[in-house]
């Protein structure tokens, strides 16, 4: 199963910041996910040109389906508020995403602890750090019934708060433990491999530097699991976003004694559907 986590930047190029549809269709074509975990995803906002690229990717991947899950309701810099899970499918959002090739039996969203106060950052060309408050967290589980068995792949953005997204992976395991195994929880974690390992005590399956995409430095995202599984990984810039894409190809049926060989398989194509 090929599994990739993208921070896709609201669809942005890094040359000039727009957003073309075209451009993020055509990344996800090339990527060929089975399932695909997307961070910093827009539905129906003015920077975006009001898209929902969600569906957008959907129809590139071929998914049977998927689940746009929001954080914030409204426009992020303007007006916005913390999102319920009331919201509707034409109101503005900005959130997350797990789409699938396969299948998926139930979806489990978990909203994530709130940073209750203002913090400093200081951003580049500044000397002072200015107080920013962080935005609302969350994550989106799905169990996949790939051709192998079925699965628990989960994704999210969490804080760039350090002190605060070690908070937030901790809830999310303990939220997820009663999930079924393997899980694969993936996404933009904004901590490096082995805190992250140290804090969900999962086994990362790909070490590579995602983050910035044109020289990256550091690894921001991640594809963790429980138990560890064989898997094969690659770190891809693509013609939009910051982050590189991290792309897995996990072996749900390692080959053994008595064990026969499994091949990569495609489910055959089947409408669309999420919300």
């Amino acid at each position: 199963m090929r599994l990739v986590s993208f921070n896709i930047l609201n669809g942005r190029t890094l040359h000039d910041h727009a957003v073309d549809t075209r451009v993020l269709a055509e990344a996800i074509r090339a990527l060929e996910p089975d399932v695909l975990a997307l961070q910093e995803v827009d539905r129906n906002q003015h920077r975006s040109g009001r898209a929902d690229l969600t569906a957008v990717a959907a129809e590139a991947m071929g998914a049977v389906d998927h689940r746009f899950v929001a954080a914030l309701a409204g426009s992020p810099g303007a007006t916005w508020t913390a999102a319920t899970g009331r919201e509707q499918p034409e109101d503005a959002a900005y959130g997350i995403a797990l789409l699938s090739r396969y299948e998926v039996a139930g979806w489990e969203v978990v909203r994530l602890p709130v940073l209750p106060t203002r913090v400093p950052v200081r951003f580049p060309g500044q000397v002072r750090p200015t107080l920013v408050r962080d935005e609302p967290r969350v994550a989106v589980a799905g169990s996949v019934r790939t051709p192998d068995g079925e699965v628990t792949v989960a994704t999210t953005h969490l804080s760039f708060v350090r002190w605060w997204n070690g908070r937030q992976l901790a809830h999310l395991v303990r939220a997820l433990s009663g999930a079924r195994r393997p899980l694969l929880l993936t996404g933009d974690l904004n901590m490096d491999l082995g805190r992250a390992e140290r804090v969900s005590g999962l086994r990362a399956l790909a070490a590579h530097p995602t983050f910035p995409a044109d020289a990256p430095v550091e690894q921001l995202d991640h594809v963790l699991a429980d138990p560890a599984l064989p898997a094969r990984s690659t770190a891809r810039q693509m013609a939009l976003s910051d982050h590189r894409a991290l792309v897995v190809d996990v072996d749900l049926a390692p080959e053994g004694p008595g064990q026969r060989e499994v091949s990569r398989r495609r489910p055959a194509p089947r409408r669309t559907r999420g919300g």
